[in-house]
This record gives structure tokens, sequence and C-alpha cells, in this order.
């Protein structure tokens, strides 16, 4: 067993556990870094791990919400697990774009759209529409608070802790402060919005983020949804992945083993860190800073490729 392969594809699961949860592209991000540090497997391996160590980060929002995830959970009463179920309900309709489209049409996304001039096109488009999406809803708090106005009651919730902080007070103004409040044509339109992450450099997260925040949700809503949204699609993702993967007639071998189990456990443990990072991030930021990471991450790409190339 090569120790310095079993490295390299721990690298690959901090990637992972880190980009996956960020609104800045795994994917992108991932085949990226294969440029630079590529993994020596085969081809089919390679397009198998990718989506499969997804599983390791995936386990990560299983552990940290078991509880809002879990609608057996004994401490829950029937109220309780009733919104339970109610939630796993619009998961499962915030899906189905994802997989109405997505089974279809995903690899020919992967195969034709790959390229790093897409991935950063991609990375810059999304880090200008939530730089752009952000800059509004702070503008239409301020258009209200500059009007002379009565401020709205629930702009002075008790968990706006600077009432002059403008990113708090836009994000107390958004309708949906609870993911058990959330309707149920928001649910399917963040669904939709998912399927725009087939294009490489997209970003699962953000998409769905950016929809959950077009669609009048909370930043903490809109992650905390997206993560929830995750599990059923990695894990139909993954399974697929894997049935294309061994119905081929490949056999993994001992050292591809080693190789997809670290960077599903690396992924994993630097998964909860991301998650717990992102949901105390967005409580008092904006989404700005991913935006501007974007950006200049797509232009350093642009800039690297066009000189190399």
């Amino acid at each position: 067993m090569n120790l310095v392969e079993l490295i390299i594809s721990a690298i690959y699961g901090v990637v992972e556990g880190i980009t996956e949860w960020l609104p800045i592209s795994s994917t992108g991000h991932m085949l990226l870094l294969n440029e630079f540090l590529p993994l020596p497997v085969s081809a089919d391996f390679w397009d198998m791990f990718l989506v499969v160590i997804q599983l390791g980060a995936i386990l990560a929002v299983v552990v940290l919400f078991f509880y809002q995830l879990n609608p057996f959970s004994p401490s829950k009463g029937k109220a309780g697990r009733r919104r339970t179920w109610r939630m796993w309900g619009q998961i499962i309709v915030a899906c189905l774009p994802a997989a109405i489209i997505g089974v279809p049409f995903n690899d020919w996304m992967t195969d034709h759209l790959s390229s790093p001039f897409v991935i950063a096109a991609a990375l810059i488009v999304y880090g200008v529409l939530f730089i752009i999406i952000e800059n509004a809803r702070e503008s239409k708090v301020k258009r209200i608070l500059e009007g002379g106005g009565a401020r709205p009651q629930h702009m002075a919730a008790p968990e706006v802790e600077d009432t002059n902080n403008l990113s708090e007070l836009a994000d107390s103004e958004a309708a949906v402060q609870r993911v058990q409040d959330m309707p149920w044509k928001t649910a399917f339109g963040i669904g939709c919005f998912q399927v725009l992450s087939l294009v490489p450099g997209t970003s699962r997260s953000g998409s769905t983020i950016i929809g959950g925040l077009l669609l009048n949700c909370s930043r903490s809503v809109a992650a905390e949804f997206t993560f929830y949204l995750a599990v059923p699609v990695m894990i139909g993702a993954s399974g697929l992945k894997l049935f294309r993967f061994f119905s081929k007639g490949n056999v993994s071998t001992s050292e591809e083993a080693a190789i997809l189990g670290v960077g599903c456990i690396v992924a994993f443990l630097v998964s909860l860190i991301a998650i717990r990072f992102l949901m105390n991030f967005v409580k008092k930021h904006d989404f700005k800073p991913f935006g501007w990471y974007r950006i200049i991450l797509g232009i350093v790409v642009i800039a690297y490729f066009a000189l190399t190339a």
C-alpha cells in the first residue's frame, strides 16, 4: 500500500469536507486539485471516487442533525414527529427536479462541461450572484430604516444582537426563519435551483442556498435545508456511481478501497467542523465573502490555464 497515495487521498478528503458545505463548489475544487495533484487511479475509479467520497461528508450531516432528522425520536411529541415527517416530505419533493433531470443528463454534463474554463466561469457567475443578492437584501432594509417609517416588529427580534448590522437585520426580515415553517412551494423551488449544480463549478450548496435566499428564507434556514437535502441526493448519486462502476466489470483493488476509505473518513471529520462553522458564521454574517472568494478563484483559474495552454 502506497503511503503517498493515502496522503493524497486524505488531502482530497480535506478539500471535500470543506467545499461540500461551503458554497464554493466541491466538484470544482476537486477537479482543479486533480490538475495539480492527481490520484494515480483509473479513469473509472476516479469518476466513482469523485462522487462516493461525498458519503463521508453526508455522514457528518446525519450525526450533527440526527435529532432534527429522526422522526422516531422518543423525546419528540406527536406534533414534533409530525413536523419531522413533513420535513422529510419536503426533502423528497425538493429532490424530484434533480432526480428527473440529473439522472439522464449528469454524465453528459460532466463529460462535456468539466473544463477549467467552465468551472471558472461558474465560480465567477455565482460569486457575483451571491454579492448581488446580499446587497439587494441589505438595501431593502436600509431603505426601510432611512424612510423614517416604523421598523417591522420582526426586525427587532431578540436574536438580532446588533440593530445597526444591516446583514443581521436583512436576515431577520426573511419570511422563513425556521425550516419547519418552510412552505412546500419553497422547498420545491429550492430543489429546482439544485438542478443548476449539474454544471461543474456551480456548487450544489451554493445553488440551493441562492435559491433559499431568493425565496425569502433566512441564511440559516437556506443552509440547514441544503444540508438535509444533500442526504438523499448524495446517497442516490453515490449508489448510482457504484452501480455503474461495478456494472462495467470493474473490480476495486485493496489499494483503491483504502484510498476511498481514507478519503471518506477524512471528509467526514472535516465536514463536522465545516458544517458547524457555516451555521455559526451565517448567524451574524452574509455570504458575500464566499462570493468574493469564488470570483477571485475563478479569475486565478482562467489566468493560470490561459498562460499554461
